[in-house]
């Protein structure tokens, strides 16, 4: 069946309970409590803005998960194919369309570390600076696992996988594309997220995914 458009969603986390004073005691007069630290300042040679700090869970939200009940991205994680989402861009918007799906699993508590982008036509530019500097370094931070990595179609069979990988169909031949799409597929733990156009994917797909 064709891919359906969709984004990916942000799901709020509940706010955790409110602590009450001990019986018989005066609780004392609250502290203001400071605001967020600010965001880590980008790398050196970076190029690109500053992503957000993925937020935290709080006691709730840890507690709402039984034992033994996998939460929604784990059971996703567990099956044989990963949700699949298509956001519908052109060649030249695709790259966009994927750093702003980058920026959505961020927001929603993603780790960066757990995002894997791949790209079809012209290379990320973090991914053209980083390999600037050679292909050792550029590797290096692939293998550390601490940041989003991005990768073209070409190497992107070196990649290990991770549980969101993003794909940008941002031009190039349609072998590149034909390529890279089931490779996502088995690269992707939960969620694979295809920014493109929607035509052009079903049909290098074969319209079986």
């Amino acid at each position: 069946m064709p891919l359906i458009p969709e984004e990916p969603q942000i799901h709020e986390s509940a706010q955790g309970p409110r602590a009450t004073p001990a019986s018989g005691r005066v609780a004392p007069t609250p502290r203001p409590v400071p605001g967020p630290r600010p965001a880590a300042p980008a790398r050196p040679g970076r190029p690109g803005p500053v992503r957000p700090t993925p937020g935290q869970r709080t006691p709730r939200d840890a507690a709402a998960a039984k034992p033994g009940t996998p939460s929604a991205p784990d059971a996703a994680a567990a099956s044989d194919t990963p949700q699949i989402q298509l956001i519908p861009a052109s060649p030249d918007g695709a790259l966009d369309a994927a750093e702003e799906a980058v920026d959505l699993l961020l927001e929603s508590g993603r780790a960066p570390g757990e995002v894997l982008v791949i790209t079809t036509g012209e290379p990320h530019p973090w991914a053209a600076h980083e390999l600037s500097f050679g292909e050792a370094p550029y590797w290096a931070q692939h293998d550390a696992g601490d940041d989003v990595f991005y990768a073209d179609a070409a190497v992107a069979e070196r990649a290990k996988p991770r549980p969101v990988v993003v794909v940008a169909v941002n031009g190039g031949p349609d072998a590149a594309a034909a390529q890279a799409l089931p490779l996502a597929l088995t690269r992707a733990g939960a969620l694979l997220i295809v920014c493109g156009d929607p035509q052009r994917i079903n049909s290098l797909l074969g319209a079986g995914v």
